[in-house]
């Protein structure tokens, strides 16, 4: 009785948890299909398909409890930031130029001012305000990706800037998060608990990335020949969660340890295959996810709020189309490019759902933000396309417009800052010092901090316990302190500015500051362990022993940083990525193409094709699966699936990419699928009697593989050969065909 009451219990908690999930997937699934066909953006389909399957309307099925929709929404943001992190890599963010950056920066922060002032001018609270700005200014990668595909202008060269500037705002969306919180929790802007935040994201940001590529790729690595798709799939989902859970326990949103953890996987050799793995459990709660952002929405409050909505929308459109235009100008680019590149990032997306919902789950904001904020991306969503789709021509048209003296000072401002390559030898040699002392003090710091936290107590009730874990720890951060205090870095520059008397002051006062602190810290670890005088005394052996053993710590520290750099560069040095790559300042580029398995092009040279006589577009190099061909000869043959990179203006690609659509081979239409068959057939009829093989194949279009003639059997008969009346024969020809022959006698 117990147990069936139990039961019972248990289907009535769990019947609107399942009922809900149904329901969210069934309306999921019909806005796949309706907006497939409509071909829109899907995403916009999720949140409308959950706008009206929410418990607002009468006439659809509705959700019986609101608590697990944010269930499921909560789990479909860990699954989607985990997806969007293997997209990202740290390693991209590196990789990402002045441009892409400057544009990104300048956008967030005008798209922040613009957007906090907007809510005071409304009236709204500040800390609506706030969460607004931070909406505004966070552009869809999801939206304009799909933009791209549709519109077909991946090749040209401001998508580039427009692909470097989302990563550039991804990294920045989850500092907004951090610092959201801190907000909420304070419910006040402090400066001091900001900038402690920031710190406290930098320093867990370095430690789980440096940690997790020293780690994760390696144990990917010696489990390469065990893991199973299946595995693979479990086991980088178990790495998701418990990241979710660590973050979770240091303070920060789930969604950050979901992210964080996708972008370290992201830097392995795995990557790839995981990434495909992942796709349907990302598919499945993004679905999940946007489904759920429409039920939450209130159609009475949008209503009221009309007014809002419509002046947040042309703010959106209108502000960041002109911030991101202005960002690209700062940063040298073209009038053209930079006007493209602000009309694409003219939306808001997924990371400002995230962040409206932040504010929800605080409850720091109020309930109409949400909906306007999914309401304005609705609108952008359409727009977008539009955007991107004219930007040129309004280009073109604003040049023709402004006046001349303008048009001409920003070309000379754009060849002028492109021309500006060149760093000092000394900012070369500032930059490596400042960044050798940051890294080394936050594993020091972390490797210390978790020492005394584990190690300490475990060892403080036994004798000599706490000289055996300040040992103990001490061995670990040693070659790091090496490396800290000692390593020689940028040794060919530290030459060349010693030579200049200048200079000598400013490198003797380097080595003195990173000296210091390695010194520091050591102390600072033998304090934690000892009173002060035995620290002192303590660290004054340690000194002696620190400088006897230079070359052990040389080469321990170098193992380490070797592995390291390995497992960084292992998923790049298997697949070199060069599709966006400038060459500044002129207007060609680099892009990349691929040649169809069907197409005219395949099996011929660069000689026979004329590309570069025709298009004016050269060939940089030609990769054939591992094999990478540089600067083909005219000699050069192209093969299904080669890629091509080529390199030109913007209107050279976009002729490239047409010449290579035309010479697509497309099978022809209303053409029904036919099945090869072997059949056997008796020649009954006299037309064929006295008839060639080659006759028969040609009336029949079957082919004769083989006669039974007297009880003597011929293999593969030449076509020269006569058929006789009761010959028994066996053809290969379609199926259809053949059962018309065996209905009826061989006719002609």
């Amino acid at each position: 009785m117990i147990a069936l009451t139990a039961a019972a219990e248990t289907t009535h908690h769990l019947q609107p948890l399942i009922s809900d999930l149904g329901l969210i997937l069934m309306t999921a699934g019909i806005a796949v299909l309706i907006f497939k066909k409509m071909k829109q953006p899907l995403v916009l389909g999720y949140l409308i398909a959950g706008f009206l399957a929410g418990n607002h309307f009468d006439f659809f099925p509705s959700i019986t409890d609101m608590k697990s929709v944010e269930v499921w929404a909560e789990i479909g943001v860990i699954f989607l930031l985990f997806s969007l992190g293997l997209e990202f890599s740290f390693k991209k963010l590196m990789k990402v130029g002045g441009t892409s950056s400057i544009t990104a920066i300048t956008q967030i922060l005008f798209m922040t001012l613009i957007g906090y002032c907007v809510g005071q001018w409304m009236g709204w609270s500040k800390m609506d305000s706030i969460f607004l700005g931070a909406t505004l200014s966070i552009s869809s990668t999801t939206i304009i990706i799909r933009a791209f595909d549709e519109l077909g202008v991946k090749g040209k060269k401001f998508v580039g800037i427009v692909f470097g500037a989302l990563i550039v705002e991804d990294i920045v969306a989850i500092l907004m998060l951090v610092l959201l919180s801190t907000i909420a929790v304070s419910n006040e802007v402090s400066g001091g608990a900001l900038l402690q935040s920031v710190l406290k994201l930098v320093f867990f940001l370095i430690i789980w990335f440096l940690g997790g590529i020293f780690i994760i790729p390696t144990i990917l690595k010696k489990a390469k020949h065990l893991l199973t798709d299946e595995m693979l799939l479990i086991i980088s989902l178990a790495m998701c969660l418990m990241m979710v859970i660590f973050a979770a326990n240091v303070g920060f949103s789930p969604a950050l340890g979901a992210f964080i953890m996708g972008s370290i996987i992201a830097e392995t050799t795995q990557a790839e295959k995981i990434e495909h793995l992942i796709q349907p459990v990302k598919d499945l709660f993004g679905a999940v996810f946007f489904v759920s952002v429409g039920m939450l929405i209130n159609p009475a409050t949008l209503i009221d709020f009309a007014i809002p909505v419509l002046i947040i929308t042309l703010v959106t459109i209108f502000g960041k189309s002109l911030s991101s235009s202005f960002g690209a100008l700062l940063s040298g680019q073209p009038l053209k490019q930079s006007v493209q590149t602000g009309m694409s990032l003219a939306q808001i997306g997924e990371f400002s759902f995230i962040i409206a919902t932040l504010g929800m789950t605080l409850k720091v904001t109020s309930d109409f933000l949400y909906p306007i904020i999914v309401a304005v991306s609705a609108i952008t969503t359409f727009t977008t396309p539009f955007l991107i789709k004219y930007s040129e021509s309004f280009a073109h048209a604003l040049e023709q417009k402004m006046p001349k003296k303008w048009v001409k000072n920003i070309n000379r401002y754009s060849v002028n800052a492109q021309a500006i390559k060149s760093v000092s030898t000394w900012q070369i040699v500032l930059r490596s010092s400042i960044t050798q002392i940051i890294l080394h003090t936050i594993i020091i710091t972390a490797i210390i901090l978790l020492s005394s936290k584990f190690v300490a107590p475990s060892v403080a009730d036994t004798r000599f316990g706490n000289t055996l874990a300040a040992l103990l720890t001490l061995v670990i951060i040693a070659p790091f302190l090496w490396a800290l205090s000692l390593r020689r870095v940028k040794v060919d520059e530290v030459e060349r500015l010693w030579e200049e008397r200048k200079y000598r002051g400013a490198l003797l006062m380097l080595i003195l500051i990173r000296m210091s602190i390695g010194l520091f810290f050591v102390g600072f670890l033998l304090n934690i362990f000892f009173s002060p005088t035995v620290a002192f005394v303590a660290l004054i052996i340690a000194i002696a022993a620190y400088q006897i053993f230079p070359k052990k710590l040389n080469e321990q520290y170098h193992k380490i940083e070797n592995h390291f750099l390995k497992n960084l560069n292992d998923r790049e040095n298997k697949k070199i990525d060069r599709r966006y790559a400038n060459l500044m300042p002129w207007d060609g580029h680099m892009s990349i193409f691929e040649i169809g398995k069907e197409s005219n092009l395949a099996g011929k040279t660069l000689e026979e094709l004329h590309i570069r006589e025709q298009m004016g577009i050269n060939i940089a190099y030609i990769r054939r699966g591992e094999i990478t061909i540089a600067i083909p000869t005219k000699t050069e043959r192209l093969f299904p699936g080669d890629e091509i990179c080529v390199i030109g203006t913007d209107a050279q690609i976009t002729e490239f990419n047409k010449y290579l659509t035309q010479n697509e081979i497309e099978p022809p239409k209303n053409v029904e699928e036919s099945e090869v068959v072997l059949r056997q057939l008796e020649v009954s009829n006299e037309d064929f009697t006295e008839k060639s093989i080659g006759q028969f194949r040609g009336k029949t279009g079957g082919m004769v593989v083989g006669i039974e003639r007297n009880g003597n059997r011929i293999l593969n008969p030449e076509s020269s050969l006569i058929l006789q009346l009761n010959d028994i024969i066996w053809v290969v020809g379609d199926k259809k065909k053949m059962a018309e022959l065996l209905k009826k006698p061989l006719r002609s």
